[in-house]
């Protein structure tokens, strides 16, 4: 059986693009080159896209996009990756000093039929409830 090749969707926002906090996208990234891991960059306007487009799943075809929100938060969403690789993929980050991405997901047969940007919602609605800043 041939192994599933490892995928991680990152998205960061336009304002950290621009307010250099590339250093930490750089960090990042180098620690999933190193890990072998492949990267796709997702674009603010890729957000209206579902999950499992955006990680070339089979079955899965470009939608027409409505005008989509803006996603204002980093996003770490990881394809084909079993739970050890996941806890190996987040020693490495902190080992390389790379500060925390909060919104993190693994792609499951319900959410890669999401539009992006729905993903973003739920991940920050549980993370808010987690962190205890949400409205409750």
């Amino acid at each position: 059986m041939a192994v599933k090749k490892e995928m991680v969707l990152y998205y960061q926002p336009e304002k950290d693009r621009q307010t250099g906090n590339d250093t930490k996208a750089a960090k990042l990234k180098a620690v999933l080159v190193r890990m072998g891991i492949r990267i796709k960059n997702i674009s603010p306007d890729q957000a209206g896209q579902t999950v499992g487009y955006l990680a070339g799943f089979d079955g899965f075809e470009e939608v027409e996009q409505e005008e989509c929100p803006y996603v204002e938060e980093e996003i770490l969403v990881m394809k084909n990756f079993s739970n050890r690789r996941i806890d190996e993929l987040l020693l490495n980050l902190r080992r390389a000093g790379v500060p925390k991405v909060e919104l993190k997901a693994v792609i499951t047969d319900t959410n890669c039929s999401w539009k992006f940007y729905d993903l973003y919602l739920e991940l920050k609605k549980e993370h808010d409830t987690m962190s205890g800043t949400g409205e409750s």
